[in-house]
C-alpha cells in the first residue's frame, strides 16, 4: 500500500488494481471461512444460508413482520416463503397474524429456533472473536469501517437501525 499526503496534510490511501483484487479475493476466502462452521450445522437440518439469514434476523427482531424481513434480506417473497414454510413446519419459527392488520404475519423463534440460532451465532462469533484478537484493536475498527463504507446507503441505514 502506498500512502500519500493531500495538500492539507491528511493521509490518503491509494491502492493498485492488484492490491484491490487481492482484497476482493481475501473477502471471498474469508466469507468461505465465516460460513463454513454454520454450513456444517445447517446441513444437519437440510437447511441452507437463506434459512440462516432468516433465523438470524427473526432472532434479532422478535415479532418482525414478513415484509420487514423481505426488505432486510433482499429476496423475493416466493423465496422467503419457501424458507419460512420449512422453518415453521419444523417448529423453529412461530408465525402469528397481526393484531392491527390481519394480513400481516409476525415471526418469532421458538425455543428450538433460538437453540439453532445460538449454535450458528456461537460458531461465527468464535471465529470472528479469534480473528479480531489476532488482528488487534486497530484492525477491528478499520474492518468495520470498510464494511460500512461498502454498504449501499439504504442498507447502511438498515444496519444502523439494527445496532
Amino acid at each position: 500500500m502506498i500512502e500519500k499526503r493531500a495538500q492539507g496534510g491528511e493521509s490518503l490511501l491509494f491502492l493498485t488494481d492488484a492490491q484491490l483484487r487481492r482484497g476482493i479475493e481475501a473477502m471471498f476466502f474469508a466469507y468461505r471461512g465465516f460460513t463454513a462452521d454454520p454450513d456444517r450445522i445447517l446441513e444437519q437440518y437440510g437447511y441452507g444460508r437463506a434459512h440462516h439469514r432468516a433465523v438470524h434476523f427473526i432472532n434479532r427482531w422478535p415479532g418482525t413482520r414478513v415484509n420487514d424481513l423481505l426488505t432486510v434480506l433482499g429476496v423475493t417473497k416466493q423465496s422467503l416463503n419457501r424458507v419460512l414454510r420449512t422453518l415453521i413446519e419444523d417448529g423453529l419459527v412461530d408465525s402469528r397474524v397481526g393484531t392491527r392488520d390481519r394480513r400481516e404475519r409476525h415471526l418469532t423463534l421458538t425455543d428450538k429456533g433460538r437453540a439453532l440460532e445460538r449454535a450458528l451465532s456461537d460458531a461465527q462469533t468464535a471465529r470472528m472473536r479469534d480473528a479480531f484478537r489476532r488482528a488487534g484493536p486497530d484492525a477491528v475498527v478499520g474492518f468495520r469501517r470498510v464494511l460500512e463504507e461498502m454498504m449501499d446507503e439504504d442498507l447502511r441505514r438498515l444496519f444502523e437501525d439494527v445496532a
